[in-house]
């Protein structure tokens, strides 16, 4: 199982300086890959070419590009523009639906039919990425397009998907799916089968599926899983991660984060890798420096 971070904690900070050297210390450390979110007003796409000069090698990946608000035509001109400046290097276009109260809550769009706008929004996407012309008319997204591309490296493309028909129509399109919040019990008995399943009828490879979770390597489990319950509480509620902490049977996101001791940790880690997890984003946790310190130890351990 690859090991990469998950930095998007750090857009809290909203500060490209403070993701230059986040990135710059996960390449000097080893990591894979470094995965950033698409939230507020800081663009992630844009964020890998500002700080690939200090991350030699590492991947890049967007965990994850919400769909609704940006047209595919438009996102594939983002992700192939940068995806030329990056170079020969691995970039991972990582999109996802978002959640029904942040799209029409917050943004006053309508989030009707999911899966026909994740269907469309694909068949628009997908062939612009890969040759620059798409002829499509659909429910949701209709392109008829043809135009020279900016590089000749197609981005990889991964989809946020949890529900079965969304983890259908990600298998049989893309290259795998972005969890987070999801356990080892839940991609072993359901994302894993359904996903797999969907890629082979198709005859795709068998795709990567990415685990991005809390982790924190401490003495005291108890209370760190505490304060994960208390700080990640938004994903208990909304419908699709609580429906994945549901079949995992936890009660709140606390109980799926990677906390305890060092061998605990990588215990916890190892059922991730034998339930199918290919890839796994740390999104390192704590409550003390000497907390973080130690959960950058164990994985640099790791690599």
């Amino acid at each position: 199982m690859r090991i990469a971070v998950n930095a998007s904690a750090e857009l809290l900070h909203a500060d490209i300086g403070r993701l230059r050297e986040h990135a710059a210390r996960a390449a000097e450390d080893g990591f894979t890959g470094w995965w950033l979110a698409q939230t507020g007003l800081v663009d992630a796409l844009t964020v890998f070419p500002a700080v690939a000069g200090s991350a030699p090698g590492i991947e890049f990946g967007t965990a994850v590009v919400p769909t609704f608000p940006r047209h595919p035509t438009m996102l594939a001109g983002q992700a192939l523009t940068t995806q030329a400046v990056l170079g020969d290097r691995s970039l991972v276009l990582g999109i996802g639906l978002s959640h029904k109260p942040v799209i029409e809550g917050y943004l006053g769009m309508s989030f009707d039919r999911p899966i026909r706008h994740l269907i469309d929004y694909l068949e628009v996407l997908m062939p612009l990425l890969a040759d620059g012309h798409v002829d499509y008319a659909g429910e949701a997204f209709t392109a008829h397009i043809t135009s020279a591309r900016p590089t000749d490296r197609t981005p990889s493309v991964m989809v946020a998907a949890l529900g079965t028909q969304a983890l259908r129509v990600t298998g049989r399109r893309t290259d795998g799916t972005i969890l987070w919040m999801v356990g080892p019990r839940t991609i072993e008995d359901h994302i894993r089968p359904r996903l797999a399943d969907a890629a082979d009828e198709v005859g795709r490879p068998d795709p990567r599926i990415l685990c991005s979770l809390p982790i924190c390597v401490t003495d005291d489990a108890a209370g760190v899983r505490e304060a994960a319950a208390q700080v990640f509480a938004v994903y208990g509620e909304l419908p699709s991660y609580r429906a994945m902490l549901d079949r995992e049977g936890a009660e709140h996101p606390g109980e799926v984060a990677l906390i305890g001791s060092e061998d605990e940790v990588v215990a916890q880690l190892d059922d991730l890798e034998r339930a199918g997890a290919t890839d796994f984003a740390a999104l390192e946790f704590g409550r003390s420096e000497e907390e973080f310190t130690r959960t950058r130890a164990l994985l640099k351990s790791l690599l």
